[in-house]
């Protein structure tokens, strides 16, 4: 059995699982990378809709501000494995890189799949992968000795790591299954919600826009009770058949633990004022005169969003421009400005980009990701209640934390 004999165990062949496995393979471990789809870097090669947003472009202090669920617990795997270091480890890899808006980090090739490969390569070299599911984490006499899986296999280890993702994607591997591990050698779970996920909405004119994305727009995220947005930038986002999606939408979903109580207003011309879009209407009024209303707003809105505008202005669409009064153009500025969506539902948590939610960070050891409750066993990534807004802040949190538990096992 000497075979099923090793100095350290990854549940786990996600990004943090595969740094993590890397990183002490790399240190003279023998290691074994324990994977129940068989199929390594899964959700990766699907991440940033087949793109890989690998990392943020920031500073360590910006991606701390960006994660959404216990930040103070990431500072010390934030600055043993920064942003960049994320980016010189992929360009070493000879996967290039270029920065995008919101200093969003992408593969030059625009494959998912470049990224993926790469940090396979690096990662199982010296690695043994089994296509086993772990089912529990073998201990004797408080001490950690190996993991036994499903099929009835077990195998040996002094040290245990899980990174076995949420629950977003359960197609990709990510089930849930390491809560159960953790919860039965004392852990506590936080329950798991979605987080960066599509919102449906009470609006049908949501849904007659199916796949218009709108650009450079500014989603701003009321809640109840307050005078000031929870949240707002500018950037794109999509109507879809049940709602909207779309980057602003899904960060804008971590902000929220239900959708009760909130509202969404979007601004279609967050370059221009109220009085600057007043003056830009009536000089579209202007060039087409003689048109009806519902045939002037060509070079103002997407095709596809005039009828829906048309009819939220309350204007006949028959009208002439010209009848048009200032009090209708005022509603029809607020209404491009401040256009209001009612979110009443989040997606399955099976469509959420991150799970917010997971192992209780109170019970790991920040500075090695090592158990305060089970010595031997060690947690990186988004199985533990950590989760960041959009802009590859995700991958960074499973870069760092794999990193930092594959150095400290």
């Amino acid at each position: 059995m000497s075979n099923r004999n090793y100095d350290a165990i990854v549940i786990g062949g996600g990004p943090a699982g595969l740094m993590c496995a890397g990183t002490a393979a790399r240190r003279g471990l023998k290691v074994l990378l324990c994977e129940q789809g068989g199929r390594t870097a899964r959700k990766l090669r699907i991440t940033g809709k087949g793109r890989c947003n690998v990392t943020n472009n920031c500073s360590p202090e910006e991606l701390l501000r960006k994660i959404r669920s216990n930040p103070r617990f990431m500072y010390s795997a934030a600055y043993a494995w920064t942003c960049q270091d994320t980016m010189d480890f992929f360009e070493n890899l000879g996967v290039a890189l270029k920065t995008e808006r919101g200093n969003r980090v992408f593969p030059q090739s625009d494959l998912a799949g470049d990224v993926a490969r790469a940090l396979e390569d690096w990662a199982l070299h010296n690695v043994t992968v089994v296509e086993e599911k772990a089912s529990r984490l073998l201990v004797e006499e408080g001490v950690v000795k190996g993991i036994g899986c499903k099929s009835g296999s077990e195998f040996y280890a002094p040290a245990v790591v899980l990174a076995t993702g949420g629950k977003s994607y359960p197609r990709t591997g990510s089930d849930g299954s390491g809560y159960k591990i953790a919860r039965n050698v004392g852990h506590t779970l936080v329950e798991p919600r979605a987080s960066l996920i599509p919102m449906e909405t009470e609006e049908d004119w949501c849904r007659e826009l199916t796949g218009l994305a709108l650009r450079n727009v500014t989603l701003s995220l009321w809640q109840q009770g307050k005078k000031k947005p929870v949240y707002s930038e500018i950037g794109e986002m999509l109507f879809t058949h049940f709602g909207v999606s779309g980057p602003l939408v899904l960060t804008a979903s971590s902000y929220m633990k239900t959708c009760e109580g909130y509202r969404i207003t979007i601004d279609m011309k967050p370059g221009l004022t109220m009085e600057q879009l007043d003056v830009r209407l009536l000089r579209d009024f202007e060039q087409y005169v003689n048109k009806d209303f519902r045939n002037a707003l060509g070079d103002l809105l997407p095709k596809s969003m005039i009828p829906v505008m048309v009819e939220l202005s309350g204007i006949d669409g028959e009208t002439k421009v010209h009848q048009i009064t200032r009090q209708q153009r005022a509603e029809l500025c607020s209404l491009i400005k401040v256009l209001p969506v009612t979110p009443v539902a989040f997606r399955p948590i099976e469509e959420a980009i991150v799970t917010a939610g997971g192992i209780s960070v109170k019970e790991i050891d920040p500075r090695t990701m090592q158990s305060k409750i089970q010595p031997g066993l060690f947690f990186a990534g988004e199985v533990m209640d950590l989760d960041a807004t959009t802009g590859g802040y995700n991958l960074q949190i499973a870069f760092s934390t794999g990193k930092l538990a594959g150095e400290n096992l």
